[in-house]
């Protein structure tokens, strides 16, 4: 593994995200964790994390945020800078965790397979 660190960015209480989190410390592996809650959303990242893993998987459809949602919000979400606006408006909205990983390369959610050949 390379010395480039891993970055974890979510919210601190979401279950996913614990479970990665705990994830990525059983296996050894140095991260940095960065708090949507208390540091917001890195608005200079989007465009990256859009490019690689798409807006249609950033934002969590599934969500209690996105169901929170006026619906007239939620048809505005059309594209990328929609998209953008809205996650950098409400972080709870992104699918968690996001992680940028030292091969350059970002996921969205955690699955451990994809992670195990993230870190070999």
């Amino acid at each position: 593994m390379s010395n480039h660190t891993i970055a974890v960015y979510g919210i601190p209480n979401c279950s996913t995200v614990k479970k990665a989190r705990t994830w990525l410390e059983a296996q050894g592996v140095d991260h940095q964790f960065h708090d949507f809650k208390k540091a917001g959303v890195p608005a200079s990242h989007l465009p990256d994390w859009i490019a690689k893993a798409s807006w249609e998987k950033l934002v969590n459809r599934q969500g209690t945020t996105w169901r929170k949602l006026d619906p007239t919000v939620q048809q505005a979400v059309t594209d990328a800078d929609s998209a953008s606006a809205l996650m950098i408006a409400n972080p709870s909205v992104i699918k968690r965790p996001v992680v940028e990983w030292a091969d350059g390369s970002v996921t969205v959610g955690f699955d451990e397979a994809v992670w195990s050949s993230k870190i070999a």
